[in-house]
Formats: C-alpha cells, sequence, structure tokens
C-alpha cells in the first residue's frame, strides 16, 4: 500500500494513515466540542484536508514592528457637512467673497444654532443683518467662533476626524490596543492567538498568515514554530512541516503540548532525555552530577586494572620465549 495515496503527509516523505488520522481528529474535535477550535474535514481527489482554527502562543523575546498603515486600506470618505471640521474645510475652501461665505455659513445649521442658544431677541431680522456684515468683514473671526462653539458643544470628545486617525493607526493583539508611535513592542510570553488555516499549508505560509493577521512587518524568516511539552521538550517544525496535522496528532490538550512562535536564531530544541532533568532543582542536579562522576571513576579503575592485567600476561609469554627466537 502506498502512503501517498492512502496517507495524509505531515512532513518532507512522511505520511500518516488516513484513517490514524481520522481517529485523532475524532477525540480533538470531541474535546472542543461547542467550541470554536473544532476541526472539520473533507476530501478532494481521495486527498484528506482539514482545515480550522491553530493556537499559537507567543514565546519572542524580541520586539516586533507593526505596520504603521494598512497597504490595502479602503479609502475613508471624507467627513460629512454636519462635524466642524467639514464647516472649517467649506469655509476656507470657498469664494473670497462676503456672499459666499455667509451662503455656506447658512449651509452650517447647527453651529448658528449653538452660537447663541439662550439669547435670541425678538427682533431676529436685524440680528441676522449684523452677522452678515461681520462675515463680510472677516472670515478668519467667523472660523474662530464656530471651532469654538464646536468645542463648547461636544465637551471634551474628540472629533470625528481624529477618531478615524487613532482607529487607522491603532491595531489590537490578543485586545491589547498600540497607538502607531510605539508600533514597537514586545508580546506577552504566553498569550495565545490563533489563526486559521489547513493541513495542506506548511511552516513558512502558516507563519505569514500569523504575521500577515496582525500587520507585523517582521519577514517570517525571522520565526519559527515549535512543538512544546510539558515535560520541557522542544521539538522545531521543519519548514517542509504541516503544523496543524501534527498538532492533531498530539493530542487536544494544550496542557500537554502547545505550539510556540519563537525567533529562529533563539529557539533551541530540547530532546526528551534532556527534559527529564530541566525541572529539578540545582541541588538535585549536582547530586546526579556526583553520581555520574563517581560513576565514571569506577569506570575507568576497572579499564585500567583489566589491561594492566594483560599487559602482564604478554610480558611473561615473552619471558618464557628462547632467546634468539623470533615470532611469526
Amino acid at each position: 500500500m502506498d502512503d501517498t495515496e492512502f496517507g495524509v503527509q505531515i512532513g518532507e516523505n512522511k505520511f500518516i494513515r488516513k484513517a490514524t488520522v481520522l481517529s485523532h481528529l475524532k477525540t480533538y474535535n470531541l474535546y472542543y466540542e461547542g467550541q470554536n477550535l473544532q476541526l472539520r474535514h473533507r476530501e478532494e481527489e481521495g486527498e484528506l484536508i482539514v482545515e480550522g482554527l491553530l493556537n499559537i502562543f507567543w514565546g519572542l523575546r524580541r520586539p516586533i514592528r507593526l505596520q504603521m498603515q494598512d497597504d490595502h486600506e479602503r479609502i475613508r470618505p471624507p467627513p460629512s457637512s454636519t462635524s466642524w471640521h467639514s464647516g472649517c474645510n467649506l469655509d476656507s475652501q470657498g469664494s473670497p467673497n462676503g456672499t459666499d461665505g455667509q451662503e455656506t455659513t447658512q449651509q452650517s445649521p447647527p453651529t448658528v444654532e449653538v452660537t447663541a442658544p439662550d439669547s435670541q431677541p425678538e427682533n431676529g431680522g436685524e440680528m441676522e443683518e449684523e452677522e452678515a456684515e461681520e462675515d463680510s468683514e472677516s472670515s478668519a473671526q467667523l472660523l474662530r467662533t464656530k471651532s469654538d462653539a464646536g468645542v463648547l458643544r461636544r465637551g471634551q470628545r474628540r472629533s470625528p476626524s481624529d477618531q478615524r486617525k487613532i482607529r487607522r493607526h491603532r491595531f489590537s493583539i490578543n485586545g491589547h490596543f498600540y497607538n502607531h508611535k510605539t508600533s514597537v513592542f514586545t508580546p506577552s510570553f504566553g498569550s495565545v492567538t490563533n489563526v486559521r488555516i489547513n493541513s495542506c499549508m506548511r511552516t513558512p505560509q502558516v507563519l505569514r498568515v500569523l504575521l500577515n493577521k496582525f500587520k507585523i512587518e517582521n519577514s517570517p524568516d525571522d520565526f519559527a514554530l515549535y512543538l512544546v511539552h510539558t515535560s520541557g521538550e522542544r521539538a522545531k517544525l521543519k519548514r517542509t512541516d504541516h503544523p496543524l496535522v501534527l498538532r492533531v496528532m498530539q493530542g487536544p490538550c494544550e496542557q500537554v503540548c502547545k505550539v510556540f512562535l519563537m525567533e529562529a536564531d533563539l529557539g533551541e530544541e530540547v530532546t526528551y532525555d534532556v527534559a527529564q532533568y530541566i525541572k529539578f532543582e540545582m541541588p538535585v542536579l549536582q547530586s546526579f552530577i556526583t553520581k555520574l562522576k563517581e560513576e565514571e571513576d569506577r569506570e575507568v579503575q576497572k579499564l585500567r586494572r583489566r589491561y594492566t592485567y594483560l599487559r602482564c600476561i604478554i610480558e611473561k609469554q615473552l619471558g618464557c620465549l628462547p632467546e634468539g627466537s623470533t615470532c611469526m
């Protein structure tokens, strides 16, 4: 039976029987029943494809840099005519004549109402004539009056344009927002995020999906994925590995195994044998070293005694040979 036809690829020239993957996948989905971490599977031309969300934990030691602006950001519409900033733009873009400035002023009723809400005299016609004369004399005075009114009406709230700028230059990682002025930051070690991938994607593709999700400028080649076990064992995923299938094969419980994102040059693999001693205290480890040293000394003494005995036998046999005889 050819594994390439009846198995699921997990790495370069590495395949697992489809029935084995489906069995682990069933256990995985039962563990996450009712949660969005359940995985779906389908078959296309005889190939089993698993897809869904994969939890990835942050394990970075160096800061990462976020993009200042999304390259594919949609063009935002200009501010509405009722906002304070748009009123200023309309006046600044209008004609220098006092009449045009007065017409644009009449198109923004909210600002006119705010300037004098409680002190409107009965002779409204005279007030309108006086306001028209003041507008024709100085358009700058009109801008200043509008800004004061806008501030009085809005209080301490930010203007719509300022809110749009803040939203445009802020990104969220695990619910924490960061301003564009502090785009360089280090994610909290052990915090979790997730990406939607499928079993056909290799390690570099999963890294690109994760970096694109949070608009991270760093190159995918700077990072690597590791399978970290509770015992301390740490295995680096190769560029040809398929992370989603490998995660399913490790079991659903994240108390046993997690997928960590780490630096490619700072990450370090730890074998199972070495991991057995990691969690011991230093005095215990020192006692292990002492015992190993004693055992090494005993083995050295045994070898010395053995070779000393062999040397004596050889010398004795050489002494028994008659003089003038040669060894053939």
